[in-house]
Order: structure tokens, then sequence, then C-alpha cells
């Protein structure tokens, strides 16, 4: 069983973002403000774990995917679930 890094869950959150039809940066930042990108999806690292989170307003709240921080096998497992019920539903 090969190890899962932080590169393997960024590639995943990358095919998530195009698969919505959402920003792959998480925030624009110009001269004098930051301005997050509604629908993003990025990854979060705390608790010794990581999850997936999407930001659902301008100043940066999120919903956490998943409901909380877990191992990189497993998000990443769940993350695969996820991608292929997207592919699903869009018939892809």
């Amino acid at each position: 069983m090969e190890r899962i890094t932080q590169k393997d869950l960024e590639a995943l959150t990358e095919r998530i973002n195009i698969l919505t039809d959402n920003p792959k940066d998480t925030f624009d930042k110009t001269e004098s403000k930051t301005r997050f990108n509604i629908g993003n999806y990025h990854l979060s690292y705390a608790y010794g774990g990581v999850a997936l989170h999407q930001t659902t307003n301008i100043h940066g709240g999120v919903s956490d995917i998943f409901n909380y921080h877990m191992p990189k096998r497993d998000l990443y497992n769940r993350m695969h679930a996820y991608l292929m019920g997207l592919y699903d539903g869009k018939g892809v």
C-alpha cells in the first residue's frame, strides 16, 4: 500500500474543482484586499489530520464536506468516492 501524500490530495481537490466548475484558487488577493472564491474546494490541516472544505462566502466561511479532520488515506478514499458521485451526477 502506497503512502498518500499532500500532492495526491491536492490533485484530487483540483479535479473536484474542475468538474464542478469552481475556482481553482481559494482566494484572489489584490493590493487593497483579499476576496475568497465562493465554491472553491480546498484542504484544511488541523488536529493531526486533513479535511476537505468548500468556501461558502466572500469572507472565508467554509463548509466541512466530511465533517471532521482525518488521516490522509481516509480523506483520499472519501474524496475518490465523492468524485465518482460527481461523475455519476454529471453523466460523465
